[in-house]
């Protein structure tokens, strides 16, 4: 059994249900600069191997993985001395916000020979794999093109002060998880277009940037997608629309699932139409107040994680693929800034990142 520090106590608080939960990791110790989170989480879980010194928790030789859910902008330097201290790496989107620390990271892995996966949660709630067997199993055909959406109501969480800085941007925040479901069917993305805005709700509530986009990608065989994210305003009931969204669209069939409303269509190739539910999972994926913590799908990646490490296999989104998302992202954000079409290509290429 594999054990696991986890790093950042705020959205680890997932991945410490997690842990406790799952059969194959056991939960070593848990860290944050915050000595009043440690005790909070301690008392929640009756976890008190607790340490507010992030080297303390790497030089523990019985960890074999950090889980890093810190700030963003930590992210590169955690993941380097995770590294550098021989353990493999379960690092939270956005992997980071550098591209320029990118190449070391890279050759540092390398190096040392150990394992690097995002925890790209959204792909791991129920149906969205569901969505993916299928389209792999050729239920829908040749896919034609993709769309997908974030759309909520997040205007609670301009309650957090650090929400209303100007470092921070839905566009990494919120439309990550569209996002890489975009680069999960279209690897490919060669340029993208996208215009955003910040709403009167959004500069009520003192936001710095856009909190309403949408964009276009082209990839490299001429395949197109969009995606979309909106975040201060009214939402749509649950039984009309969901917050988030990915619809895939074939040459023989068409599928959508419906990440936290646990629901999944699809038109198949025989012209079958079929609506499925996991309602009877809500309590693995939502164990806390509301839906605020996904800590299922959190299991869910990190048994997935476990198992590559034990069976040897590369877990995806892996480090290499968390590069090129925050490629395409930042070619996106480039691209609100200056009105016109940005190729991805030249984001990596001025990165050193061919």
């Amino acid at each position: 059994m594999l054990s696991v520090g986890i790093l950042g106590l705020g959205e680890g608080r997932s991945t410490i249900s997690a842990v406790l939960q799952s059969e194959k990791l056991r939960l070593k110790a848990i860290c944050d600069l915050s000595l009043e989170l440690c005790r909070k989480r301690g008392d929640e879980f009756k976890v008190y191997d607790f340490t507010t010194d992030y080297q303390e928790m790497l030089d523990d030789k019985e960890i074999d993985i950090i889980a890093i859910y810190t700030p963003d902008h930590l992210h590169a330097e955690h993941v380097k001395l995770a590294l550098l201290h021989n353990k493999h790496v379960v690092c939270t989107k956005p992997f980071i916000d550098d591209l320029s620390k990118a190449k070391e990271l890279i050759e540092l892995q390398k190096r040392t020979g150990k394992k690097v996966f995002v925890g790209q949660s959204s792909r791991f709630f129920e149906p969205m794999k569901k969505q993916r067997k299928d389209y792999e199993d050729g239920l829908i055909g040749e896919l034609i093109s993709i769309e997908s959406y974030y759309h909520a109501d997040h205007r609670w969480f301009l309650e957090k002060p650090w929400s209303l800085q100007a470092s921070f941007k839905w566009l990494y925040g919120g439309l990550s998880h569209p996002v890489d479901f975009i680069r999960w069917y279209l690897p490919n993305i060669e340029e993208v277009m996208g215009y955003g805005m910040l709403s009167s709700n959004g500069k009520k509530g003192g936001l710095k940037n856009p909190d309403t986009m949408h964009f276009i990608f082209r990839a490299s065989d001429g395949r197109v997608a969009r995606v979309s994210g909106c975040y201060t305003g009214p939402v749509q009931p649950v039984t009309r629309d969901s917050e988030m969204s990915c619809i895939l669209r074939g040459t023989e069939g068409c599928s959508q699932g419906d990440y936290m409303d646990l629901r999944y269509a699809i038109t198949d190739r025989t012209g079958e139409e079929r609506m499925l539910t996991w309602e009877h999972k809500l309590k693995h994926y939502f164990r806390f107040e509301g839906k605020s913590h996904h800590a299922g799908e959190y299991q869910n990646y990190l048994e997935y994680f476990a198992d590559s490490i034990e069976q040897n296999f590369t877990a995806y989104p892996d480090l290499q693929e968390g590069i090129g998302t925050i490629a395409l992202l930042q070619a996106m954000d480039r691209s609100l800034q200056i009105g016109v079409p940005v190729k991805i290509k030249d984001v990596l290429a001025e990165n050193g990142l061919a």
